[in-house]
């Protein structure tokens, strides 16, 4: 895997230390933003390089992360960046929110810790490693 920046997007500290703890072995570099604005701010900064991944948690303390990945998705410098909805909520109408605005990916957090870090890795491994993600948009 090259090295590439990933976004996390999650307001809870615990959550937010496990994900980097699980990938701590991957050459990927873990920016973390703990609120909608963070995110966004980080994101639609020209100056900034742009992640390859964003893991995007739903329950934000400033808006809902579906506000979120609507901003993303509305906007031409991100909207092509994965998105991988990764929260706790087992809600079927946010599975289906999530998509219908444009999310590339669904994953409930495990409550076991072991299991959470080998999802987080496989998660991460399969949109950095396998799958063949467009960096621009292209004038054709």
């Amino acid at each position: 895997m090259q090295s590439a920046t990933i976004l996390l997007v999650e307001d809870n500290p615990d959550d937010a230390a496990l994900t980097e703890r699980a990938l701590r072995e991957t050459p990927a570099r873990v920016e973390v933003a703990s609120d909608a604005r963070e995110a966004l701010d980080y994101l639609l900064d020209d100056d900034a390089d742009a992640p390859r991944l964003v893991l995007l948690d739903l329950g934000l303390p400033d808006a809902d992360g579906l506000e979120v990945l609507r901003r993303i998705r509305g906007h031409d410098r991100t909207s092509l960046i994965p998105v991988v909805i990764l929260t706790s909520s087992i809600e079927p109408i946010d599975v289906a929110r999530c998509y219908l605005h444009g999310a590339n990916s669904f994953v409930r957090k495990p409550n076991d810790f072991d299991r959470f870090v080998e999802l987080v890795r496989q998660t991460v491994s399969y949109w950095l490693e396998v799958n063949e993600s467009p960096t621009t948009v292209g004038d054709d």
